[in-house]
């Protein structure tokens, strides 16, 4: 599956962004998705994962309470509402899509990423 994200931008501390990230192919309902995040410097780095009805999630501590995961199926696009932004969460996203179905909060999990959209959340 080909993913294309979108929604990052520069921000100050305590604003929301949503990311957006389509997929294309039919077969979007069939994968587990991802939000991964890279800052300068570090290594990727798990957000949060949403199973194939998004009926399950799942957060990274640095961000839970803060964004939320979901998809709609019919348009092929999972979203990650992020809110209360701090200048640590500032990075390149990613999106990433899973074919099995079973949790995974490795980058190497994922098969399918996206090209990234970079978040920039000024002090």
């Amino acid at each position: 599956v080909q993913l294309q994200a979108s929604g990052g931008g520069l921000v100050q501390a305590g604003d929301s962004l949503r990311l957006s990230c389509v997929a294309s192919g039919r077969t979007f309902s069939s994968y587990r998705m991802g939000w991964f995040r890279q800052a300068p410097g570090k290594e990727r780095e798990f957000v949060a994962t949403i199973n194939w009805s998004g009926g399950s999630t799942y957060f990274a501590d640095s961000v839970k309470g803060r964004f939320t995961i979901s998809r709609d199926n019919a348009k092929n696009t999972v979203y990650l509402q992020m809110s209360s932004l701090k200048p640590e969460d500032t990075a390149v996203y990613y999106c990433a899509a899973r074919i099995a179905s079973t949790v995974s909060f490795s980058p190497q999990g994922y098969t399918d990423w996206g090209q990234g959209t970079l978040v920039t959340v000024s002090s």
